[in-house]
C-alpha cells in the first residue's frame, strides 16, 4: 500500500543547529504513527514542515505519492493534513458550530446577493450530524467551547479538521492536561479516525497513551529518527531506551 504521507531525508538547521537530521518516515492510510522522543529530539519541528510553519533545508515531501512542496500553512490545510496544537486554535467565546466553521462560515444570500447573513442552523446541523456519526456526546452544541471538557474540546478541534475533508491529522499532546477520562475519550477518537481510514500522526510525552493507539512508534533522539518499530514488536521499556539513546538502530545507516 502507498504511504499516504513519506518524507525523505528531512532536514532542518537553525543557525548552527541541526534540529532535525535526515529524518525518513511513511504514514499509511488508516495507520496511527507515535512519534515520540526526549524534549529537544526535533518532534515538533519535523511536524512544523510537515504543516508548512518551516521549510526543510534538505529533503523531500511526498504526498499521496506526489512530490509536494508546502511552503505555509493553508498548503498543507489544501492537501488536508490537518495539525491540531496543544492550544487547539479553538475561540472559547463561540459555541460548536461556530468553531467548526470557524473562517469559513455558511451564509445565506438575500437580494439578490446584496446581503449575507451566517447560516447558523446550517452550521448547527452540520455539525450535530459530524458529532454523532464520530461517536462524540455533547449536550448542547449552544454551549460555548470554554464551558466544554478538555476532551470534549478536543474532540470538537478533531471534528473540524474531519469536516473540512482531513486526509491526515497531526496531533500534538492530545491528551495533556486531560483527567483519565478524558483522556480515553480521546484516545478512542483516534481509533475512530484509523478505522475510518484516516492516518493520525500523534506526539506524546505519555508512552502509555502511544501504545494504546499505536500501529508503529518511531523515535527521535537529538534530531536523528533512532527507531521505527511495529507495537506489537516491541515494549514500554525498549522505547524508553531509544529516547534516551541507549539504543539506535540506525547508527550506522
Amino acid at each position: 500500500m502507498e504511504p499516504m504521507l513519506s518524507v525523505k531525508n528531512l532536514t532542518k538547521r537553525f543557525g548552527g543547529l541541526t534540529a532535525v537530521n535526515q529524518v525518513s518516515m511513511d504514514v499509511h492510510p488508516g495507520e496511527v504513527v507515535g512519534l515520540v522522543g526526549d524534549n529537544g529530539a526535533g518532534k515538533s519541528t519535523l511536524i512544523k514542515m510537515v504543516s508548512g510553519v518551516y521549510q526543510p533545508n534538505d529533503g523531500e515531501i511526498f504526498f499521496e505519492g506526489k512530490r509536494v512542496n508546502i511552503s505555509k500553512p493553508s498548503d498543507a490545510r489544501e492537501m488536508g493534513i490537518e495539525t491540531i496544537y496543544q492550544d487547539l486554535a479553538l475561540a472559547g467565546n463561540l459555541d460548536v458550530g461556530a468553531n467548526i466553521f470557524l473562517g469559513r462560515e455558511h451564509k445565506r444570500t438575500y437580494l439578490g446577493g446584496l446581503v449575507h447573513v451566517l447560516d447558523d442552523r446550517f452550521m448547527q446541523g452540520e455539525s450535530g450530524k459530524l458529532l454523532v456519526d464520530l461517536d462524540v456526546h455533547i449536550p448542547s452544541l449552544r454551549q460555548k467551547i470554554d464551558k466544554l471538557s478538555g476532551g470534549q474540546r478536543q474532540a470538537v478541534a478533531i471534528a473540524r479538521a474531519i469536516y473540512w475533508n482531513a486526509r491526515l491529522m497531526i496531533m500534538d499532546e492530545p491528551t495533556n492536561n486531560l483527567g483519565v477520562a478524558q483522556q480515553g475519550e480521546v484516545l478512542a477518537l483516534i481509533r475512530r479516525l484509523r478505522d475510518q481510514g484516516v492516518p493520525v500522526i500523534v506526539i506524546s510525552h505519555t508512552i502509555r497513551d502511544i501504545f494504546a493507539v499505536s500501529d508503529r512508534i518511531v523515535v527521535l533522539h537529538r534530531g536523528r529518527k533512532v527507531a521505527d518499530k511495529r507495537v506489537v514488536e516491541t515494549s514500554h521499556e525498549e522505547i524508553v531506551q531509544y529516547i534516551m539513546g541507549a539504543r539506535d538502530d540506525f547508527r550506522d545507516n
